[in-house]
């Protein structure tokens, strides 16, 4: 399923990647966690064992865990700057060189609680969930629900990074960077809208087919480069097309992707 991405939601999302997380490891950062607790927004963010393991101070996990922790942000480790040296245990050092927006020389230390949910999704693999959700009307079942239904949107965000060319900016102001996301999200939501309307025939009684995204994308490109008619977008697109094959997983794969330089980035 593909989603329509709003333009507030989509470009609030890029402009915390591009400042904070990018530099921090992914989304699971403090800086992002403290951003949305002070909007007063829910988040369920994933996140690595050892990152979970540094967060408890723990050796080891167990193989599910539903539970608050509350953790005291500072960037000195020294125990006589502590403003409360009696929870000494729950300090968290943060380096100088990783962004932090709600420490400074007045505010030296922020206060935090984040429940950890853990829960496995397949033998031998485990899925860690910070989240501030409340534990009374979500339970760790409905956790791992809502975690499930976000796919679609990562799969959307995806196709938005890499198909449409999202993951490389030619600008480097905020302000012009934020013009470029707009302008690629009006462009996804165009070709979103033009393949959802494309029928699809069914080839076998075994699959579902769904269209091949990606060459959809090609297609209506060609079309406002005025290279393919109107009336042959539908027809081209539902020639891609690749079978829809429920409960199928791969193996996460890590790619090292070194930068491209302006001459080969996209337009």
């Amino acid at each position: 399923m593909n989603f329509t991405l709003s333009a507030s939601s989509l470009t609030a999302i890029f402009m915390a990647v591009s400042q904070s997380s990018w530099l921090t490891g992914g989304g699971s950062s403090y800086n992002v966690f403290a951003h949305a607790i002070e909007k007063g927004c829910f988040f369920a963010i994933r996140t690595k064992d050892i990152n979970i393991k540094r967060l408890l101070a723990a050796d080891s996990l167990t193989d599910r865990m539903d539970g608050w922790t509350e953790v005291i942000l500072s960037r000195s480790r020294a125990r006589k700057k502590m403003q409360h040296p009696e929870s000494a245990p729950l300090y968290r050092y943060i380096c100088k060189t990783v962004p932090f927006d709600f420490i400074s020389d007045n505010s030296p230390e922020y206060h935090m609680r984040l429940r950890v949910v853990r829960f496995q999704i397949a033998e031998g693999v485990f899925e860690n969930i910070l989240t501030n959700l409340p534990s009374d009307e979500f339970s760790l079942e409905e956790i791992k629900r809502l975690y499930y239904l976000r796919w679609g949107q990562e799969t959307s965000f995806r196709d938005l990074k890499h198909t449409i060319g999202t993951a490389n900016f030619h600008s480097k102001s905020p302000e012009y960077i934020e013009f470029e996301i707009l302008s690629r999200m009006t462009l996804y939501n165009f070709c979103t809208i033009i393949t959802m309307e494309v029928p699809i025939e069914k080839r076998t009684e075994k699959w579902e087919y769904q269209v091949n995204l990606s060459m959809a994308i090609k297609i209506c490109f060609a079309f406002l480069s005025d290279h393919v008619g109107p009336g042959s977008v539908n027809d081209l697109i539902s020639r891609y097309i690749l079978p829809i094959r429920p409960e199928r997983t791969y193996a996460r794969q890590l790619r090292f992707q070194a930068p491209a330089s302006f001459a080969y980035r996209f337009i």
